[in-house]
């Protein structure tokens, strides 16, 4: 079972981009922010570009955790898909799956070996959510 966390230990993990480690909802009074990101190392055709929303005050990093953030969990669905060493798309890997298929689909998508690691996004919007590094 992957290990959901806001940073990489050396383990399977769940990583948001940049300072979007919260992993979780803003409340409605909440002043946030919306910056464009690109969460690849370099531009290439594969390095969507797209909005992050953080909040605007200091937030607590999300624990480490064994199971989905409540925050992916509440969400009907999510996009998920695969990407090798080279940050390129790993064809046939993109798939839209439940909220609790979630876990169990991106381990799927890691019994091939080319993927290096699997985007979450959103499956409406396909915003950029966090990222799952292989072990």
């Amino acid at each position: 079972m992957p290990m959901i966390s806001s940073r990489n230990a050396g383990r399977r993990t769940v990583t948001a981009c940049h300072a979007a480690i919260a992993l979780r909802m803003s409340r409605r009074a909440r002043t946030i922010w919306c910056w464009l990101t690109r969460p690849f190392p370099t531009l290439q055709p594969y390095a969507e570009t797209g909005p992050i929303f953080l909040h605007a005050e200091p937030c607590a990093r999300a624990a480490d955790a064994s199971a989905i953030p409540p925050m992916l969990a509440r969400r009907k669905a999510h996009l998920i898909k695969g990407y090798d060493g080279d940050d390129r798309i790993v064809y046939s890997t993109g798939q839209v799956v439940a909220s609790g298929e979630l876990e169990a689909e991106a381990v799927k998508i890691f019994e091939r070996p080319e993927v290096a690691y699997v985007h979450v996004r959103s499956a409406v919007n396909n915003c950029f959510t966090c990222r799952i590094d292989r072990d």
